[in-house]
């Protein structure tokens, strides 16, 4: 005997079948924000550390945006505005000739602690990283016209190299851009005062004074690979001079020199490297004045 389906059963059968037809059909709703990016730890030097950032599914068209604090600080105020421990930096994704403006799944690597302040790149914090330190990080996408900003990642932790001794220890190209003897310091007393060991460097084949070198250090690289060399160079050929080993960067320092040759570098000259010449090099001789290789970075 053939059974039949109640009325009421059937006709709520028919509606959930409706209903799922309907679901299976109707577009996903739009997406309002951007999607997350990811960041992992990289190398470390003992006063940077290198922050792998990666777009998600929608890219990162008007890039990014990183922060981070002392573990120790991040212990005690979290991410809280009111006490304001934690350092940004934004890498602009519409600036010209930037490096920041990420397709979808793409990654860029930023050197947290020692900026190589090119096209879109600004930070609250333009100084060396601390020896021996952890430190969290966290991230987000720029918003564009039709998306908001994403949410914050989740947090990372990373940690500085151990201190080095402090004898020939080295110092980073951004401390001998803000201790000098002629950048700005009215008060002789200032610890911002250094005096340098050098009253003049050659670079290539051109010789400069301590003022020019003041105004190259100054001079944001904005993808020149002359000027982002220069600022090693002469940190490290200061490190060599105040009487650290250079053994482990003296090829490097060779090699840089042959390469510059007679350019003048910018602002006092329109000599131009691309940053594609220059990268090996300049990775070379920042590991040594950060303290990755040669007798280690001083101690804060």
């Amino acid at each position: 005997m053939k059974m039949s389906i109640p009325r009421r059963l059937s006709i709520g059968g028919a509606f959930m079948l409706a209903a799922i037809a309907a679901r299976a059909g109707k577009p996903a709703p739009p997406a309002t924000k951007m999607s997350l990016p990811t960041i992992t730890c990289g190398d470390s030097t003992q006063a940077s550390i290198n922050i792998s950032i990666c777009a998600g599914a929608t890219g990162a068209p008007a890039g990014v945006t990183i922060q981070w604090e002392t573990a120790a600080d991040f212990a005690a105020h979290g991410w809280s505005d009111a006490n304001a421990t934690y350092c940004d930096a934004s890498f602009s994704g519409n600036a010209n000739l930037s490096r920041y403006n990420l397709a979808p799944n793409t990654c860029v690597t930023v050197d947290v602690g020692e900026f190589l302040f090119d096209n879109g790149a600004s930070t609250t914090c333009p100084v060396a990283l601390a020896c021996g330190t952890s430190y969290v990080f966290r991230a987000f996408t720029h918003a564009t016209s039709t998306l908001q900003r994403s949410d914050f990642t989740g947090n990372l932790t990373c940690t500085t190299l151990p201190c080095g001794s402090a004898g020939g220890c080295t110092l980073t190209q951004g401390y001998w851009k803000t201790h000098n003897p002629t950048g700005g310091c009215s008060d002789p007393t200032s610890p911002l005062c250094v005096a340098w060991p050098v009253a003049d460097l050659t670079l290539g084949t051109v010789d400069y004074d301590v003022p020019e070198l003041i105004a190259i250090f100054d001079l944001p690289a904005s993808g020149n690979g002359l000027v982002a060399l220069a600022h090693q160079l002469i940190a490290a050929k200061l490190n060599i001079a105040a009487g650290s080993d250079g053994s482990a960067v003296a090829q490097a320092i060779a090699d840089a020199d042959a390469l510059i040759g007679g350019l003048v570098v910018p602002p006092l000259g329109s000599g131009f490297l691309s940053p594609s010449s220059t990268s090996t090099l300049i990775t070379t001789l920042t590991d040594y004045n950060e303290g990755a290789t040669g007798p280690g970075h001083c101690a804060p």
